[in-house]
């Protein structure tokens, strides 16, 4: 399962889709050069339960590491993540 991304300067997401439908997607919203916020994530029932939501936010988190920016997590699954997982810390802001 492939994960996509789409960043449009403004906005962006991490995806898993299957014949143009979106299974599950972390959607987040630029504040500034140096950061952005993580909105939303949502995962389809055919998906729920095989850690895919972690899986988004793991390539997330990879992303703001190779742009050396910070995530500031106001989605409330992602912000569950980060107060979890101490590894996730070098970029949260």
């Amino acid at each position: 399962m492939e994960i996509l991304q789409k960043d449009d300067g403004k906005k962006g997401s991490f995806y898993i889709e299957n014949q143009n439908n979106i299974l599950a997607e972390m959607t987040y919203v630029w504040a500034g050069m140096d950061k952005f916020i993580i909105d939303h994530t949502e995962v389809s029932d055919q998906l729920a339960g095989k850690g895919i939501g972690k899986k988004l936010l793991t390539a997330t988190v990879q992303f703001a590491r190779d742009k050396k920016v910070k995530i500031m997590p106001l989605c409330p699954f992602a912000k569950a993540v980060f107060d979890k997982d101490p590894s996730f810390n070098d970029v949260l802001f």
